[in-house]
């Protein structure tokens, strides 16, 4: 392995380190414990290191300690950051969107709250300009939320007259138009719209099918600048990207970067994922949160003690990379800020009936 050279910064270098977040001999000491003897312990000690060899174990620099900020859930997704205080986040399970004050990170971290009960099985939350927390929830449905008053207006449920399967993830562009992802997970039987794609909804309220050869298409985001659109598929390792033409319009897709596998899989994907103001992606894996620069080169891998299913930047001066795993909410204080997605969206469209649709 050649060493990183000296003379590039922290962010383009990383050092190998264990992909395991405690020392090496406080996995075996529960082994001990249970009295294996001499060999089974020499056995174990090697497995480990063997999986250690086996997984990039590249740790993210510049990325400060882990630390959990609430458990107790079932399953957490769709972290959001208001802005100002708040973030926003969703047990699907339990059916909630909650809320935690986040504002005074580290010092100062309130409790979780439920914002909204029977939140439809919400899924992917971003904010957009106006200030308005758009979600897909699971129920086949992308919606704005009133933040005030906690109304929820329906901006997409369909397309060419059948529902959606499970709407996923979401991003909002600059135009005021929205891409989401619409796969298999949670979704009736038969899927309603017979495929795995993503969309794009306009400002207008006109919903288009953009592509439909992923598998499981997951997370979405664009690029700073919103000339590329990434997505993450869950059941492939492949992490793709679009070049987009215009609003809503894309170029071929070709694979941007191959998600790092753990031992003994080969077509593992990733679920949700953010992009910091410098195009670096941070894609939840099984490993942890991968970084990857806008080259396509992974940095390093944030490790945490559940694995995560989604990540989003926020707290003070946005540079606290919040992250969904599992039952608990985590927090890692970050180098470089978060980029903030500005577009507003026009609530127009459906009043339970759909869209437009083409």
């Amino acid at each position: 392995m050649k060493r990183p050279a000296k003379h590039l910064s922290p962010i383009r270098s990383f050092a190998i380190a264990s992909l395991f977040s405690v020392p090496l001999p406080a996995l075996l000491e529960p082994l001990a414990s249970i009295g294996l003897d001499h060999c089974n312990r020499v056995h174990a000690q090697e497995a480990i290191a063997d999986q250690q060899r086996t997984l990039p174990g590249a740790k993210l620099p510049g990325a400060g300690e882990v630390r959990k900020l609430h458990e107790g859930f079932k399953f957490t997704e769709g972290p959001a950051y208001d802005g100002r205080q708040y973030l926003y986040f969703t047990d699907i399970p339990n059916n909630r969107i909650l809320r935690t004050d986040v504002g005074g990170f580290p010092d100062r971290i309130g409790p979780a709250e439920v914002f909204i009960e029977e939140s439809q099985s919400c899924n992917g939350l971003m904010f957009d300009g106006n200030g308005k927390l758009l979600g897909c929830q699971m129920k086949g449905n992308v919606v704005s939320i009133d933040i005030a008053t906690k109304k929820v207006t329906l901006l997409a449920n369909r397309y060419q007259g059948k529902p959606f399967n499970a709407c996923n993830d979401l991003v909002v562009d600059q135009q005021g138009g929205i891409y989401f992802t619409d796969p298999r997970y949670a979704a009736p039987e038969p899927w309603p719209q017979g495929i795995e794609a993503f969309y794009y909804r306009n400002s207008e309220g006109i919903v288009s099918r953009l592509g439909e050869n992923l598998i499981a298409p997951n997370g979405i985001i664009l690029s700073p600048d919103e000339k590329t659109l990434y997505i993450v598929p869950s059941m492939q390792k492949e992490i793709m990207a679009y070049r987009v033409e215009s609003s809503g319009r894309l170029s071929d897709g070709k694979v941007f970067f191959e998600i790092r596998q753990p031992k003994g899989k080969s077509t593992s994907g990733g679920d949700g994922l953010s992009i910091d103001v410098e195009g670096n992606l941070y894609v939840t894996t099984d490993l942890g949160v991968q970084c990857v620069s806008p080259k396509g080169e992974l940095l390093g891998v944030i490790e945490f003690p559940e694995q995560p299913a989604n990540c989003a930047f926020g707290g003070p001066g946005n540079k606290v990379l919040f992250a969904t795993c599992r039952s608990g909410l985590y927090a890692v204080p970050m180098p470089i800020a978060g980029h903030v997605f500005t577009g507003r969206v026009r609530d127009v469209g459906v009043q339970g009936l759909g869209v437009s649709d083409k």
